[in-house]
């Protein structure tokens, strides 16, 4: 029988992120991961393959649209699936493995298997059981069932077997206006798909600002994907290879029906904590399913932790990560910190759409005064060169102090652009002081500024 200072459960962002900040702070570690590689779902089925297809899906996209006008003349590239698919399973392959050097540059154990715990302090994998003075359940999440919906990774598919199709479908139903809906549905709409988004609710990536969601929806219909909003799915029938939507309009409960050849569920995820023993070991958990923590990410037992997306908050790699390195510095006897006021969210499309803190929509309901400052990329020389002058930046402020809450952004290299707003943010920063911190020209960082500027005076180039 071994014994570990820690032993982390699941090699996900938020577990691999752990396991070596423990080694690194001198704990003696292991994680143990059931999967022939590392990285959980994150590498190997989602965050790392999806965004492998949306880069190639949208060079494919720059060959067709806009190489011409640039002076690229020629003929407009193949698509050859194979591989594509075998370039995104090349970048997969080097980040689980990049993940497996960093183990052994740790001296981070990897103990292959599926974990249960048979009680505090102890980790069953296969017929071994190994001590740990603490654990942590990095176990992530799952995909979450549709009532009527079988999926069978053929014809109807989670993300998992979207990443994996055996050809591209002439015709794709995508159930779920969410981040990996959005995603998915526009690499196959690049691709050639007749892609069409059915969502319960009346706005697509529910809980973004109003104004970003009814910008996105816009764009993504000018590229050719179709929306049914307000629509509950009743059930999916598949038969000869064919699938048939039916669905029921929420404000007057008329029916509707879409054939489809592929159709993808993306209506959320949950916790993935099966098989792991929680119940008879007296672990919390929420209505949801949730492992239920306090502040310092400690379960209702003694001795175990509990991050990413096994507990409450959003289903973020980053955020499991900030976890992780928190929770490695409390079990070394330092203190954990994790802003969860400044996580942002990115959905990687093209354009990208990104946001951190407060939205319009919160701060009215909480009757606080805000203002808003907002820049079009159409005012930008950068992303009018680059054929990306779609959206805007919008930075929201506290009316009297000028204290940044929050940033919506639509457009070019959003995911990296929120990044100052962020930095600014953990400062405590206003717009002012990004108003007056110089910005390169030309680049796309200069809206952002511009948006500060708006806050106060007013942008210069809107």
């Amino acid at each position: 029988m071994s014994s570990y200072d820690v032993i982390v459960i699941g090699s996900g962002p938020g577990g691999y992120v752990c396991a070596i900040k423990c080694a690194q702070l001198g704990l003696k570690t292991a994680c143990v991961e059931g999967r022939e590689t590392l990285g959980g779902t994150c590498l190997n089925v989602g965050c790392i393959p999806s965004k492998a297809l949306l880069h190639a899906t949208h060079m494919l996209h720059e060959a067709e649209h806009n190489f011409a006008a640039m002076g690229l003349k020629g003929k407009s590239p193949s698509v050859d699936w194979k591989q594509m698919q075998s370039y995104k399973d090349d970048v997969i392959g080097q980040n689980t493995k990049g993940i497996e050097f960093l183990f052994k540059k740790n001296k981070v154990d990897w103990i292959k298997g599926w974990a249960s715990i048979p009680e505090a302090g102890k980790v069953k994998v296969g017929e071994e059981t190994h001590e740990a003075k603490n654990i942590v359940i990095a176990t992530g999440s799952q995909v979450s069932d549709l009532p009527g919906v079988e999926i069978d990774e053929k014809t109807v598919v989670s993300s998992t077997g979207a990443l994996a199709l055996s050809k591209i479908p002439k015709r794709l139903v995508v159930i779920g206006a969410g981040v990996i809906g959005l995603e998915m549905g526009s690499v196959y709409r690049r691709l050639g798909s007749e892609v069409t988004v059915v969502e319960y609710l009346d706005a697509v990536t529910p809980g973004m600002d109003g104004e970003i969601q009814k910008t996105f929806q816009k764009l993504l219909k000018k590229q050719g994907m179709t929306f049914v909003m307000g629509a509950a799915v009743q059930s999916v029938d598949v038969s000869g290879g064919k699938a048939t939507v039916s669905y029921k309009m929420r404000k007057d409960d008329s029916d509707g029906s879409l054939e489809a050849d592929t159709v993808l569920v993306a209506t959320g995820r949950r916790p993935q904590t099966d098989g792991l023993g929680l119940e008879a070991l007296g672990v919390a958990l929420s209505k949801r399913g949730q492992i239920e923590t306090d502040a310092g990410w400690k379960t209702s037992v003694d001795g175990i932790y509990a991050i990413g997306d096994a507990i409450a908050g959003p289903m973020l790699a980053h955020k499991a990560e900030d976890e992780g390195m928190a929770v490695a510095e409390t079990l070394a006897g330092r203190h954990g910190h994790v802003n969860y006021g400044v996580i942002p969210g990115v959905v990687y499309t093209h354009p990208e759409v990104a946001s951190v803190g407060m939205t319009e929509e919160a701060l009215k309901t909480e009757g606080r005064a805000y203002k808003a400052g907002k820049f079009m990329f159409m005012g930008n020389g950068r992303a009018k060169a680059n054929f990306a002058a779609d959206g805007f930046v919008k930075i929201i402020v506290d009316a009297k102090s000028d204290r940044i809450l929050g940033a919506h952004i639509i457009g070019p290299m959003a995911g990296d652009l929120i990044h100052e707003i962020c930095v600014a943010m953990e400062f405590g920063a206003s717009a002012q002081d990004i108003a007056l911190t110089c910005h390169a020209h030309p680049t796309y960082s200069e809206a952002v500024r511009e948006a500060a500027l708006a806050c106060g005076d007013g942008a210069i180039h809107a």
